[in-house]
């Protein structure tokens, strides 16, 4: 039997905790957060305007970080097993993991995307014509491209809200690309700490010279 002052189970104990709490529960909340933050402020940019891109409205970065984190709430509801025993355990912890490596994928995506068009943005030059938005990198060049950006009344709103917007994913997405990148490395930690036993060995060898001397 495991008593509280056993070495081992303290230190199991200890690589199945973070920060106080059970290892998923701080990255799945800070994850729900993030995707529901991500999620939502996508959905209101595609209200902007009809005519944005999908890659625009990075709506699907936060659905996959929002399905990460219903991932670690499950792993949350396993009973903990040391050295994974469990079939649904490995299954779970496994799932997470490449779920949190797609998350931060689509996250660094989204970014990117994100950084393109703002730059765009802070180089161009907008009319409105017909109740839509036409903006043009170069004004000189007359074949040059327009971007046209439907159901804006307004050049002067549109540039300035969607300016905002697209600063804002920046920050979230990298927020939530940071917070996968951290899942990651705790999980793979965590699996194959269980099997590095140098660590355990020498002092237990120790121990029980110093045992047998006395």
């Amino acid at each position: 039997k495991k008593t509280k002052g056993d070495p081992k189970t303290g230190q199991e104990e200890e690589s199945h905790t973070c920060c106080g709490c059970r290892f998923p529960l701080l990255f799945a909340l800070l994850q729900l957060a993030l995707g529901i933050s991500v999620t939502v402020l996508g959905f209101l940019m595609a209200g902007i305007s009809s005519s944005l891109l999908v890659r625009d409205t990075p709506y699907w970065a936060g659905i996959i970080v929002c399905v990460v984190s219903l991932v670690g709430f499950v792993m949350l509801c396993i009973s903990y097993q040391p050295d994974e025993k469990t079939c649904v355990q490995f299954t779970v912890k496994l799932m997470y993991f490449l779920l949190s490596a797609l998350g931060l994928v689509a996250c660094v995506l989204a970014v990117a995307f994100a950084a393109h068009h703002y730059l765009q943005m802070t180089k161009f030059t907008c009319d409105t014509i017909l109740e839509s938005c036409q903006c043009k990198l170069d004004t000189a060049d007359p074949l040059g491209r327009t971007f046209i950006y439907q159901d804006a009344a307004d050049c002067g709103s549109l540039t300035s809200m969607l300016n905002l917007y697209l600063l804002l994913q920046m920050v979230l997405n990298l927020i939530a690309a940071l917070v996968c990148l951290s899942a990651c490395f705790v999980m793979w930690k965590h699996r194959y700490q269980v099997f590095y036993v140098g660590v355990r060995f020498y002092p237990l060898t120790a121990t029980e010279d110093q045992q047998e001397k006395v």
